[in-house]
């Protein structure tokens, strides 16, 4: 198993983001309302959901808005529908980019999004005109224990049906195909697991070296789409220099 996969590498960068967004609670939020649109109130009977939970206590959201907002979207007065969008571009200097979007105002999202490539030297470009150098995975985030050995919970992991396993000193990190991450997340659970975060994601094949002026225009879209509400997932192939380190 590689210790340094890229899957892993992605996961850490991005949470770093995470925690630091002002509007984490609003994007969890929307991710709430759709799950319980899609399945139901009760995260017993909705992994999504569940999954969502489990997301939303990892950034701190207090117990009272994540109840409050799955009352609020199972309830008959709740017309609000959100709609995912994906969009797919170049960044500078070439670097794919795919934005993961959960609106209810399409052509707000989108006129926002194209201004966020053409700002920072990019472009938004067709459908499917970079999905292709991606992969879809499952990436389940585990607590880790003083007392855990690497080992022990990395062969867990595997027997469970994992395909790729990475950790950090406070967490592990688990790659999963995206139709068994149901089966894994539940037998970690069973094993006596805490259950971080369970979604989905996007790996990309190959990453792309970039210059420090073109890295630089990089993070300030990143920035950008982070502060947007109806963005929730940003994916790029970029080789940031913070994320050479990890």
């Amino acid at each position: 198993m590689s210790g340094h996969s890229k899957w892993a590498t992605i996961k850490r960068q991005k949470g770093k983001t995470d925690a630091a967004r002002a509007n984490v609670f609003t994007k969890i939020g929307r991710e709430l309302a759709v799950a319980v649109r899609a399945g139901g109130p009760d995260p017993n009977n909705n992994p999504r959901l569940r999954d969502c939970i489990a997301k939303a206590r990892a950034a701190n959201m207090p117990n009272d808005n994540i109840q409050r907002s799955i009352k609020k979207a199972s309830g008959e007065d709740s017309n609000v529908v959100y709609d995912a969008i994906t969009y797919e571009g170049y960044g500078s200097g070439g670097v794919a980019v795919i934005v993961e979007t959960l609106t209810d105002n399409k052509n707000r999202t989108a006129a926002a999004v194209r201004h966020i490539f053409d700002k920072c030297g990019g472009s938004l470009g067709t459908t499917n005109c970079v999905s292709y150098m991606f992969e879809s995975k499952g990436v389940i985030t585990i607590e880790r224990g003083a007392s855990d050995d690497e080992e022990e919970v990395m062969l867990l992991a595997l027997d469970l049906g994992a395909d790729d396993f990475d950790g950090s000193e406070s967490e592990f990190y688990i790659s999963v195909a995206p139709q068994d991450m149901e089966t894994v997340r539940d037998g970690l659970e069973k094993a006596g697991r805490k259950i971080i975060s369970a979604e989905a994601s996007r790996v990309a094949s190959s990453t792309v070296d970039v210059d420090e002026a073109t890295e630089a225009k990089i993070r300030r879209m990143l920035d950008m789409f982070d502060e947007d509400d109806d963005v929730q997932n940003v994916y790029h192939n970029a080789n940031l220099s913070d994320e050479d380190d990890e």
